[in-house]
């Protein structure tokens, strides 16, 4: 297949890159700098210059590919709205583009919901609705195609996906233990993430694109739920630092904006992605990652 991929070199996307090329597939990657496009090139893809706030040349590659798979998102919380207003637009562009040819359009999302008590599970649809929600609803806009004649699928991707090299939220847990020269956690760090290695995650997202069924949601879990103690702990013998409970008051002050994210307790199931997809998680688990110094050279 020709395959579209927006978010091609980043963290998820340039691990997806490598896995489609080498299963035989043809990647046509959004690149916005020429730094993205020479890593792009050097993979042996094709590349498409552009970015997230051009719905039209966005709508015109997805036009000429076999299918789409949208992991690119621009998290900028300094106007987390007007990100979402953007993500919406691109992606009715790109949806609008597919319709009526019967092509798979995947999208990347998140495990955050409105269920409590229990971890997630690929049946719980999402709760946001429209270009005003989170992301721009665009989970809830995907899988409204089914019926026109695009095979939508979303992609809820964990809240860590880990490996080395990882710049993500466990990075940046990383960075504030060595800044406060202690690891810490929120409360009785009972709250939970789930998790999941880069490359089984790019490894699903390939199944996905070659088996999913339209309307389908699978879940890039391969833990359901880490306590936050247990991460900080991690990190804390990694740099050689002690553990501490932030009180939850203080929690803003100590991990600035991401206080809020490691606070949540996200937990998530993988049975009937691991059923459809005949997928199975072999990567290292997250905490097993830390043990192997992944982020102890974080800055």
């Amino acid at each position: 297949m020709r395959v579209f991929v927006t978010g091609a070199s980043g963290w998820i996307g340039s691990a997806v890159t490598d896995e489609l090329l080498a299963h035989g597939h043809k990647v046509v990657g959004l690149a916005r700098s020429d730094a993205a496009a020479a890593a792009l090139d050097a993979k042996g893809a094709t590349v498409h210059r552009g970015g997230l706030d051009d719905p039209d040349g966005l709508a015109a590659a997805a036009a000429a590919a076999d299918g789409v798979i949208h992991l690119a998102f621009n998290h900028d919380f300094s106007d987390y709205a007007g990100a979402g207003r953007t993500e919406h637009a691109a992606v009715r562009g790109m949806l609008d583009a597919l319709a009526g040819g019967d092509r798979p359009f995947l999208l990347a999302s998140g495990l955050a919901s409105d269920v409590a008590g229990r971890p997630l599970t690929e049946d719980d649809p999402s709760p946001h609705h429209g270009v005003d929600s989170m992301r721009g609803g665009s989970e809830n806009l995907a899988l409204s195609y089914a019926d026109q004649g695009v095979r939508p699928v979303a992609l809820r991707f964990s809240p860590t996906v880990h490996g080395m090299g990882d710049h993500g939220f466990t990075a940046w847990l990383t960075r504030i233990a060595k800044e406060h020269g202690a690891a810490g956690y929120i409360g009785d760090g009972s709250t939970r993430w789930a998790a999941v290695h880069r490359s089984d995650a790019a490894r699903m997202v390939r199944l996905a694109l070659e088996k999913a069924p339209a309307g389908s949601r699978m879940h890039a879990v391969a833990e359901t739920g880490i306590p936050s103690r247990d991460i900080a702990a991690a990190i804390g013998r990694s740099l050689g630092l002690p553990t501490v409970s932030v009180a939850p008051d203080d929690a803003a002050a100590h991990f600035g904006w991401i206080a809020r994210f490691f606070g949540m307790d996200v937990t998530a199931t993988n049975t009937r992605t691991r059923e459809l997809l005949d997928w199975t998680p072999t990567g290292p688990t997250l905490l097993e990652d830390i043990a192997a110094g992944a982020y102890r050279l974080a800055e």
